[in-house]
């Protein structure tokens, strides 16, 4: 039987941006995207937002905060449970350390996000905004 994964969505904030970069590989491709991917057994929310945002951008020194957004997102024909964690970065500029899986990391403003965008980290970034945990939205 298929069963939900658990996803993990990064916001990286610094100064009121936070990192976004374009989706290379997998569902949503050529969409913009935060850092994110997949809880790994034994994983905190929180250690796993500070390995996908290093392995992802580069920025080595990712603080995390809490955790900001919970959804049940189905697209894509693909059924996650996002958790999305709040992180800070005050130094170090991001890189394209995996290339073949998305690059182009830079700092944005997060109500004028480039278009089009994931819609798991859009949910992230608009309930951290709506100051939100769970709108109970569903992705379709």
């Amino acid at each position: 039987m298929d069963r939900p994964k658990v996803g993990i969505g990064v916001i990286i904030e610094r100064d009121g941006k936070i990192l976004v970069g374009k989706r290379l590989s997998s569902h949503g491709a050529d969409t913009w995207e935060i850092p994110g991917g997949h809880l790994e057994f034994g994983e905190t929310f929180e250690e796993a937002a500070v390995r996908e945002g290093r392995e992802e951008t580069g920025v080595q020194n990712i603080v995390p905060e809490t955790i900001i957004s919970l959804s049940n997102d189905i697209a894509y024909n693909k059924h996650y449970i996002s958790i999305g964690v709040l992180t800070h970065s005050k130094t170090g500029e991001p890189t394209d350390p995996e290339p073949d899986h998305s690059m182009g990391w830079h700092w944005c403003d997060p109500r004028k996000l480039p278009d089009p965008f994931f819609p798991h980290s859009r949910n992230v970034i608009q309930n951290w905004l709506d100051r939100t945990i769970y709108s109970g939205k569903r992705i379709a």
